[in-house]
C-alpha cells in the first residue's frame, strides 16, 4: 500500500522530490557555500561519552580537540592560571566544550577557514539579563543537565531569569527535545508537562490548552506570545520547526506580558524563535509518519563579517501525505527568516514567518446531547469528518526587536510587528453525539474569518544600587490591536455515527462574504523593579501594569452594536528566598485581567457593560537543584469570576477556584539517565454560581489529577543508542457543569529510540517514536464549552537529520 502512495504522482512522490529539489536550489543560490566541504567543526547533535579530569584548561582543551578532530590553535596566555571542571557523562562536542569553558571567560569560535579559536567573552548588558550574569543579547539561558530544558527563560518584562531566581514555576523546553521527541507543534511539545493538557484534537487544525485548569487558546485570536509579546504568533498552530526553545510560565501574567488577547489566565506559552548560531549549520531533517506523511526541513545558519556581527537564520520545511486518520490527508508548507545584529551596544533582529496547512477531512471535536450517556471512544483513527470536507489556514507574520545600551546600566528597547491569518473551511461543523450508540449529528458549514493583529512597546532597563540593594528596574509602554471579520453558511443536518461513519453527499454551499465583527486594542504602561540582597539570596519583585481595553462588536451592515472601553491595575509581588545554596523558597500574588462581559439581547439590562474580570493567583513553592537534577514543588490557588444570566438579569455571580498542588522534575539523575515529568493535583470547584444546584461542582474540562513522566536511557551496549519512553495520565473530566456527563480517566504509552552516529564524517541521528504503543481507545480534553476528542491511535513516527 505505501508503494502505491508513493507512485501515485499527483498526491505523493513528485511534490516532495519537487519540494526538497527546490528547497536545496534555494540554498545552493542563496548560500553556494553550505554544503561546501569543511574541516571537523563542533556537533550539537551526536552525544557520546566524556571522562574528563579536572586540570589546566590550556593542556584539557588541547587533548579535547585532538580527539575530537577539530583544528584549534589559541594564545596560551588566555588559559594561564585557568582550570576546567570535571567532565563526566554523555554530551554533544559542543556541550562539552561549553562545560569545559564554563567559568573561565572565554569562548571558542569559529574562524572563516574551518579551525576554531579562543577569545574574551564579549560582557555586555542583555535585553533580558540573567540575574548575576552578563550575556551577549543574542545568548539564552543555556542548557540545564541532560539538555531537555533549560536552567531559565523568560519572564515577560522582567528579563531572562534562572529557574532557582524566578518567584514562579516555569518550564523550558530545549530545541534538543523537539527534535528529539520529533514534535510537530508546540501541542506536541507541552505533552511532556503534567499542568498542561491539550484540548485540540489529533488531525484537527487547532491546537489548544488547559493550564493549571484554565483555558488557552481556545479563540480566534492567538493566545501564544513569540519572542516575549503578544500579535505576532500564529493564529491556530505554532509549528516547531521555527522555534528554538518553548518558555511555559504557569499562572497568570498580566504584568509580565500584558492582558492575553483572548482572556487566558491559566499560564503564558512563549515561543523563543530561532536565530543565527555562534557556528555555522546546514541540518536537513527527513520524517515519516503513519500512514505515509511524508515530510523534509532545511535549516541553515551563518554568520557574517569581520567580528560575525551580522546573522541570518533559514528554515524551510514541507509535510504532505495521509494521516493515521481514516480518509484524512494533511500538506503544510513553513518558511521563516531571521535575521540579526549583534554590535558592542545596539543590537537587533527581524523575524518573518509564512505557513500554510491543508486538511482533507479534518477532524472535529464532538458535543454530547443533554441527558445522554458518554459512549465509549472509538478508536483514534476512525474519523466521522466526510471526506468531501476541506480545511486551508495560512499565516503571515513579521517582527522586529531591538535595543541600545546608553550606558553600562541602562538599554532601551522596542518591538514592532504583529500577524495576519486567514482560515477557510468546508466541513459538517462540531458534531453532537445524541444516543448512547454514537450516533451524531452536524451541521456543514462553509466557514472563513480573517483576523489581523498587531504589536508595539518601548520601554527601558536600568541597573542600580541603593545602598546594600540591589536594583533592576523595567518601565514599559504597549499596544496591541487586533481586527477580526468572520462570516459562515451552513446547510442541512447530517447524521452519521462514531463507530461506523456514514459517507454523505457533499452540499452546495457558497463561499461567504467576511464582513468585520469585532476590533480591539489593549493599551498598558508597566514598572517592574527586582530588588535583591546578600548576592542574590533574598530577592523582592514590585510591578504595576494599568491596562485599558477598547473593543467594538459589529453587525452584518457594518454599525457597530456594542463599545467597550474600560481598564485595571494589575499588581505583582514575588519573593524569591535561598536558605541554602541549592534551595530556593518562592511567593507570588499576581492577577489575570479579562474583558468583561457586555449584557446580551436576552437580559433585561441587555446591553450593560461589566468591569474587567479580575482573576488572583497565589502561589508558594520550593526548588532543589541537585547540580545535574532539580524538583519544584509548589501550591497554588486561582480564582476566576464570570457572568451568568439568572432570572432574566446578566451579572457577575459566577466564580471558579482551581487549587492545586504540583510536583516538576527534570535533568539527569545519573550519567545516562534522563527524566522529565511531574504530578499536578487539582481540587477545582464552582466556587460561586446563579445555579444553586451546581455551586460546590467541578469545572468543565479540569481533572483532579494529571501525571506526566518521560525517560532517556543511553545505551551502555551500543554508543550512540539511546531509548525512550513515557507515560501520559488524565482522570476523569466532566463536560456539563451539573457534573452529569463525564469522561473516563485514560494513560497513554510510548515507547521510542534514537541512534547518533556519524556517516561520511555527518553527524547523522536517525529516531523513532511510537505514540500510543497499546492503540488505546479514550476521550481526551474537554474544551471550556464542553466539547471533547478522539484520543491518537497508535502512530510511528521516523526521522533522520543530518548535519552538513
Amino acid at each position: 500500500m505505501l508503494a502505491a502512495r508513493l507512485l501515485r504522482p499527483d498526491r505523493q512522490f513528485i511534490p516532495v522530490v519537487r519540494s526538497a529539489l527546490l528547497s536545496l536550489a534555494l540554498i545552493g543560490g542563496v548560500c553556494p557555500f553550505a554544503l561546501a566541504a569543511a574541516p571537523v567543526q563542533l556537533d550539537a547533535g551526536t552525544v557520546r561519552a566524556f571522562n574528563i579530569a579536572a586540570g589546566p584548561l590550556g593542556a584539557t582543551l588541547s587533548s579535547f580537540a585532538v580527539d575530537a578532530g577539530i583544528a584549534l590553535s589559541f594564545q596560551p596566555a588566555l588559559t594561564e592560571g585557568l582550570r576546567n571542571p570535571a567532565l563526566v557523562g554523555s554530551y554533544s562536542t559542543q556541550e562539552a566544550v561549553n562545560r569545559l569553558l564554563d567559568g573561565s571567560g572565554l569562548d571558542m569560535v569559529l574562524r572563516s577557514d574551518g579551525s576554531y579559536t579562543l577569545v574574551p567573552r564579549r560582557v555586555t548588558l542583555d535585553e533580558t539579563p540573567i540575574i548575576g550574569t552578563d550575556q551577549r543579547a543574542s545568548s539564552l539561558p543555556p542548557e540545564y543537565a541532560g539538555g531537555q530544558v533549560a536552567s531559565g527563560g523568560r519572564l515577560g518584562i522582567l528579563g531572562n531569569t534562572e529557574v532557582m531566581d524566578a518567584p514562579f514555576s516555569v518550564s523550558t523546553y530545549t530545541s534538543a527535545l523537539i527534535k528529539d521527541q520529533q514534535a510537530v507543534t508546540v501541542g506536541d511539545v507541552l505533552e511532556r508537562d503534567s499542568s498542561v493538557r491539550s484540548t485540540g484534537q489529533t488531525g484537527g487544525i487547532v491546537d489548544s490548552f488547559f493550564i493549571r485548569g484554565f483555558p488557552v487558546g481556545e479563540g480566534n485570536l492567538g493566545e501564544l506570545a513569540f519572542d516575549g509579546v503578544y500579535g505576532v504568533a500564529p493564529n491556530y498552530r505554532v509549528f516547531t520547526e521555527y522555534a528554538e526553545r518553548i518558555e511555559l510560565v504557569k499562572g497568570p501574567g498580566a504584568l509580565l506580558y500584558g492582558m492575553s488577547p483572548n482572556n487566558a489566565v491559566g499560564g503564558v506559552i512563549n515561543v523563543v524563535p530561532k536565530r543565527s548560531l555562534d557556528e555555522d549549520l546546514t541540518r536537513f531533517t527527513a520524517s515519516y509518519a503513519m500512514n505515509s506523511q511524508l515530510g523534509g526541513h532545511l535549516d541553515v545558519s551563518r554568520r557574517f563579517g569581520e567580528e560575525r556581527r551580522f546573522g541570518v537564520r533559514i528554515n524551510g520545511s514541507t509535510q504532505l501525505g495521509d494521516t493515521a486518520i481514516d480518509a484524512q490527508s494533511r500538506h503544510v508548507d513553513i518558511g521563516a527568516i531571521s535575521l540579526d545584529y549583534q554590535g558592542e551596544r545596539l543590537r537587533t533582529s527581524f523575524d518573518w514567518l509564512q505557513q500554510k496547512e491543508r486538511f482533507d477531512a479534518a477532524s472535529r471535536p464532538f458535543l454530547i446531547a443533554p441527558g445522554v450517556d458518554i459512549p465509549s471512544a472509538a478508536n483514534g483513527r476512525t474519523s466521522v469528518s466526510q471526506d468531501w470536507g476541506w480545511s486551508k489556514t495560512r499565516d503571515q507574520s513579521a517582527l522586529f526587536s531591538g535595543e541600545y545600551d546608553l550606558s553600562d546600566a541602562l538599554t532601551v528597547f522596542t518591538h514592532a510587528g504583529g500577524g495576519k491569518s486567514d482560515v477557510a473551511r468546508m466541513s459538517d461543523q462540531t458534531p453532537t453525539i445524541i444516543n448512547a450508540a454514537g450516533d451524531t449529528s452536524s451541521t456543514p458549514g462553509y466557514y472563513k474569518f480573517e483576523v489581523e493583529r498587531y504589536t508595539v512597546d518601548a520601554g527601558a532597563r536600568l541597573r542600580f544600587d541603593t545602598g546594600p540593594i540591589s536594583h533592576r528596574t523595567t518601565v514599559q509602554v504597549s499596544r496591541y490591536r487586533d481586527v477580526l471579520s468572520r462570516g459562515i453558511i451552513s446547510a442541512a443536518p447530517i447524521l452519521s455515527n462514531i463507530y461506523h461513519p456514514v459517507d454523505r453527499p457533499e452540499p452546495y454551499i457558497p463561499k461567504p462574504d467576511t464582513p468585520k465583527v469585532s476590533e480591539s486594542e489593549l493599551t498598558g504602561v508597566a514598572l517592574a523593579d527586582t530588588l535583591s540582597i546578600l548576592d542574590d539570596r533574598a530577592q523582592m519583585t514590585l510591578g504595576l501594569r494599568k491596562q485599558n481595553i477598547q473593543s467594538d462588536n459589529y453587525n452584518a451592515a457594518g454599525r457597530v452594536t456594542a463599545s467597550y472601553d474600560d481598564g485595571r491595575t494589575t499588581p505583582l509581588f514575588g519573593v524569591v528566598l535561598k536558605p541554602w545554596e541549592h534551595v530556593s523558597l518562592y511567593y507570588n500574588y499576581i492577577e489575570g485581567l479579562s474583558k468583561g462581559d457586555i449584557a446580551p439581547s436576552s437580559a433585561v439590562n441587555a446591553g450593560e457593560i461589566f468591569a474587567p474580570y479580575v482573576s488572583r493567583q497565589h502561589e508558594v513553592g520550593v526548588k532543589a537543584d541537585y547540580g545535574t537534577f532539580t524538583s519544584t514543588l509548589s501550591l497554588f490557588q486561582i480564582t476566576k469570576p464570570s457572568g451568568e444570566l439568572a432570572t432574566g438579569v446578566f451579572s457577575v455571580q459566577g466564580e471558579q477556584r482551581n487549587r492545586g498542588l504540583e510536583l516538576n522534575v527534570f535533568g539527569e539523575v545519573v550519567p545516562g539517565i534522563r527524566l522529565l515529568g511531574g504530578v499536578t493535583l487539582l481540587d477545582a470547584e464552582l466556587s460561586k454560581t446563579a445555579v444553586a444546584a451546581n455551586r460546590g461542582n467541578k469545572p468543565v474540562g479540569v481533572p483532579s489529577v494529571q501525571a506526566n513522566l518521560w525517560a532517556e536511557w543511553d545505551s551502555s551496549w551500543l554508543d550512540g543508542l539511546t531509548l525512550t519512553g513515557g507515560a501520559i495520565h488524565t482522570g476523569s473530566q466532566y463536560v456539563n457543569q451539573a457534573n452529569t456527563q463525564k469522561l473516563d480517566d485514560w494513560t497513554r504509552f510510548d515507547v521510542g529510540a534514537r541512534y547518533s552516529t556519524r556517516i561520511a564524517d555527518r553527524p547523522t541521528t536517525f529516531r523513532a517514536t511510537v505514540q500510543n504503543v497499546f492503540d488505546h481507545e479514550y476521550w481526551s480534553g474537554v474544551a471550556s464549552y464542553g466539547a471533547f476528542s478522539q484520543g491518537s491511535p497508535r502512530t510511528l513516527l521516523l526521522s533522520a537529520t543530518v548535519d552538513f
